[in-house]
This record gives C-alpha cells, sequence and structure tokens, in this order.
C-alpha cells in the first residue's frame, strides 16, 4: 500500500459525513506505520467505541476510506474472515457494517461483511500458511493470500 498522510486518508472517506470525517482518530501508530506490509489501513477508533474505519486500495490504484460500525457484541460462534479467509486466525472475527455511499447510504442501506476485529487481515495473509504435501510452495501460497486479500477488500470496497 502507498503511504498515505491525514489529509489523503480523511478525504479518501465515501460513506461518512464531513462531520464524522473531522471527528475520526487516526492510529496512535500512524506516522510510523510500515506500509509495504499493509494491504489496507484499518482501525478502530479509541474515542468512539463502536466507530472503526478501513482504507482500501482499489484496484484501479486509489484509496476507498470506509466507515464502519463496531456491532457491540461478539459472535456466539468462531467465524471466519471473509477478507482474509483465514481459518485458524488467532484474533476475534466481527460483523462489521458500512452504510452505503450516495443516495442509498442516505436511505438507510448497509453492507456488512465479516472481518477481523482489529483489521489483523494484513498480518494473517503474511503468516506461512502449512505445508500441504511435499513440494508445496509456502511462499507462492502466502504472494496468493495476499493478492486475494486485496481483490476482495477492494470489491466490498467497491459495493460500499
Amino acid at each position: 500500500m502507498l503511504p498515505l498522510n491525514d489529509k489523503a486518508v480523511r478525504a479518501s472517506f465515501i460513506n461518512a459525513s464531513r462531520k464524522e470525517v473531522s471527528d475520526l482518530t487516526l492510529p496512535a501508530d500512524f506516522d510510523s506505520l510500515d506500509w509495504d506490509r499493509l494491504d489496507l489501513l484499518g482501525w478502530r477508533d479509541p474515542k468512539l467505541a463502536r466507530r472503526a474505519y478501513a482504507i482500501v486500495p482499489t484496484l484501479e490504484g486509489d484509496v476507498i476510506g470506509i466507515l464502519f460500525r463496531h456491532p457491540g457484541s461478539m459472535p456466539r460462534t468462531r467465524a471466519q474472515c471473509s477478507w482474509c479467509n483465514d481459518a485458524t486466525l488467532p484474533n476475534d472475527v466481527v460483523l462489521y457494517n458500512a452504510k452505503r455511499s450516495g443516495k442509498a447510504g442516505k436511505n438507510g442501506n448497509t453492507l456488512g461483511s465479516l472481518i477481523c476485529e482489529d483489521f489483523q487481515c494484513s498480518a494473517n495473509v503474511r503468516r506461512p500458511p502449512k505445508t500441504w504435501y511435499e513440494g508445496f510452495d509456502v511462499e507462492e501460497a502466502r504472494h496468493i493470500q495476499i493478492a486475494e486479500l486485496q481483490i476482495r477488500a477492494a470489491a466490498f470496497a467497491a459495493q460500499v
């Protein structure tokens, strides 16, 4: 992911009001992020407990900012993240809801997805996968996991 500054992050949101964008709190480690190891930037707002954000690169090279609502509760069963598709997650997965952009969002239409609670997807896809058979190319499988995360996140962002 290409490095972004505060202004670019705030300008990228497509489903948030100007007030919501001005109220957002950037992640505490924003100035020291390793952008080369991120496929998307996601975080929960430390000041507003039920609000989360994700900045997702599109396949065309732009970025889309999405404002999410955290459900405030956890699923009863162990869920699989729709973005990183990792079945052995070291973290919790929740159903995040995002208001659609434009007129649909003003009418109350939303879109939901099961996503790692603290948006650890970039780290999850970079973990080496299991060696399934002799000669299994672990590094190639890891690159495929990264590419698939980018495609799934961009597809979700396009639907918002």
